[in-house]
């Protein structure tokens, strides 16, 4: 049960199935990638399923575009809203993001039941693509588990605030952990060519914090009780 006031009462807790089988499904991917680039399965046509796997699975400004021009929403377009979470540009940036992903999931786990987390990331993800699609150049393609780990740091910041409200303590401090990835993303920009993929991040953030008072336990209750009594 979320208790309010402690929101690490147990933290020798195990990370949720739900987090460990999203961070395997991205992992094997990016195991099978690595595995073919270096010749060891699949032969000479693996060197291309990274390549591939973007083509068919990452998202870009351009997919958006059609399905609103055209109201064509079949799985093979809308699919990649979602989809690019599980595919990366390169091993450094799965095992990173992937890394990152199980980390914050299992903290947000221990405060929120499965269909939250399930939702959480799903909506966090879908919602960091079309603000990305509505953004972005045609040119820039949305990749990696990047999105979705800000959407877990978007409801892990919204737990810490609970916390620090409870005990009395700054409240701004909730948003140290963003703050600083922030930072880092504006500093990386001055030397990279990042391109807008910050815009999905702090997209997902926003979604992640908005939506972790309904989807923690008992958080439609306390919502529908607030409207109750204004």
């Amino acid at each position: 049960m979320y208790d309010d006031n402690n929101p690490s009462e147990a933290p020798v807790n195990p990370v949720a199935p739900v987090i460990v089988l999203i961070f395997i499904v991205m992992i094997g991917i990016e195991g099978l990638f690595s595995l073919g680039s270096s010749g060891l399965i699949g032969g000479a046509q693996a060197v291309g399923w990274r390549l591939g796997a973007l083509n068919d699975y990452a998202f870009s400004s351009a997919f958006l575009d059609y399905m609103l021009q055209t109201g064509d929403l079949s799985p093979r377009y809308a699919m990649r809203l979602v989809t690019y979470s599980f595919v990366h540009a390169s091993f450094q940036s799965a095992l990173i993001g992937g890394v990152m992903f199980l980390a914050l999931g299992k903290f947000v786990g221990e405060a929120m039941k499965a269909p939250g987390l399930i939702a959480l990331f799903l909506l966090s993800t879908l919602g960091a693509a079309l603000v990305f699609g509505l953004v972005a150049p045609e040119g820039d393609w949305l990749m990696g588990a990047f999105p979705a780990t800000y959407g877990m740091i978007g409801a892990y910041s919204y737990i810490l605030w609970i916390y620090y409200r409870a005990a009395g303590q700054n409240q701004i401090a909730a948003f140290r952990l963003i703050g600083i990835l922030m930072a880092l993303q504006l500093l990386f920009g001055l030397f990279f060519q990042t391109g807008l993929g910050w815009v999905a991040e702090l997209t997902a953030f926003v979604i992640g914090f908005a939506l972790a008072p309904l989807l923690l336990p008992g958080g439609f209750a306390r919502l529908r009780e607030k409207l109750r009594h204004g």
